[in-house]
């Protein structure tokens, strides 16, 4: 559905650019339509204004619609989950929180390890 959502987007991204370039230049604007075309005087600008207007009511249609595809699958999440300080990796769980409750409280002492023996013979 997205992909389609997408194809449909792009083909209006285009024909919007198109319909805005042919409209009337005044001024020396972007418009490339200010000579004789197919249509002259005001049915053209009335065509073209009307095309822009749906051209540009779908591509907000469609950008609303990708938006909304692109966060249904999406669960809420905070944006204190998952971080951790830099050059740290993040633990296998808990909040921003937890995380800096474990680093505040100090690791039990462990007893320094044994020297080795030689094997005996």
């Amino acid at each position: 559905m997205q992909t389609i959502l997408i194809t449909i987007h792009l083909i209006v991204v285009i024909a919007l650019v198109g319909v805005v370039l042919l409209q009337r230049s005044e001024g020396g604007a972007l418009g490339i339509g200010g000579g004789n075309g197919f249509m002259s005087g005001r049915g053209q600008a009335n065509a073209l204004t009307r095309a822009t207007a749906v051209l540009a009511t779908i591509f907000f249609i469609t950008s609303l619609g990708l938006t909304f595809l692109a966060n249904v699958g999406r669960g809420e999440k905070s944006i204190f989950e998952g971080t951790a300080p830099a050059g740290q990796s993040a633990p296998a769980g808990g909040s921003l929180l937890d995380q800096l409750r474990q680093m505040e409280t100090p690791a039990p002492a462990q007893p320094a390890p044994a020297a080795p023996t030689a094997p005996r013979q």
